[in-house]
């Protein structure tokens, strides 16, 4: 892996927090996964992925904590569950501990990062708009223990406004909770919308007073040469966003 291979996420986030995020490149994946596949339950060679995750475990300062995602809202302190244990079903994680590395995979959903003002405490968060309805996001920035005007965020590459068709019953429930969703979905074609994911993270992280938001300008489904994309592809690998304290 070279730097050309990953994304730094730009944001004016204090010197001691460390972040980034994975690509399609750089690994050893072979087929729909190619190249840097981090995902180990998408039917890749586990040696790939082992491969592929200790390549990117050479510009980290600590061990990542994986994550068995789920769609769900529950968060795990990274450094207390530890890296050498089964993975912990969860969709966050935070940590104030340095080197102890917070991570999330995703191929289309969109991955959230945090941290504070004071870079004392960092979080990443899988949002797809499963977990983004549930109330993930609203959950890391609890477990951080930080209001939300001392927050950062950035949001990393998930699909773009323009692919991301959704039926009425999802608009509906973002609808149910928040009247002003409305203005994240267009109409696409008979029951059917494109949603932005991004936009309905913003509102959701401006409701806990999270106003410093950056990224969110990538759009996994429409760039196939640098992005895994589940929609596009069906079968396909995962990227990782990381975050941590040095």
């Amino acid at each position: 892996m070279s730097s050309k291979e990953w994304i730094v996420p730009d944001w004016p986030a204090p010197l001691n927090v460390r972040s980034l995020v994975t690509t399609r490149h750089g690994g050893v994946s072979q087929g729909p996964y190619s190249s840097l596949n981090l995902g180990s339950h998408v039917g890749d060679d586990p040696a790939a992925v082992l491969a592929n995750r200790a390549r990117l475990g050479e510009h980290l300062t600590g061990a990542p904590l994986w994550l068995e995602q789920v769609h769900g809202t529950r968060v795990v302190d990274a450094a207390r569950i530890g890296a050498d244990i089964h993975p912990p079903q969860a969709d966050a994680a935070f940590s104030r501990q340095r080197g102890a590395v917070c991570v999330v995979m995703t191929a289309d959903c969109l991955p959230v990062l945090f941290c504070d003002a004071a870079g004392s405490v960092v979080a990443a968060a899988h949002a797809g708009w499963r977990g983004l309805l549930a109330g993930v996001l609203e959950e890391a920035i609890t477990a951080m223990g930080v209001p939300g005007g001392r927050l950062i965020a950035y949001l990393g590459p998930a699909i773009g406004p323009q692919a991301f068709e959704v039926g009425d019953e999802v608009r509906s429930a973002f609808i149910a909770t928040d009247p002003n969703a409305a203005a994240a979905f267009k109409p696409s074609s008979p029951g059917k919308w494109l949603a932005d994911i991004y936009g309905l993270a913003r509102q959701r992280l401006a409701g806990q007073g999270v106003e410093r938001v950056f990224g969110g300008s990538w759009c996994t489904a429409s760039d196939a040469d640098r992005f895994f994309s589940y929609r596009r592809d069906g079968q396909t690998g995962r990227m990782a966003s990381l975050i941590w304290l040095d």
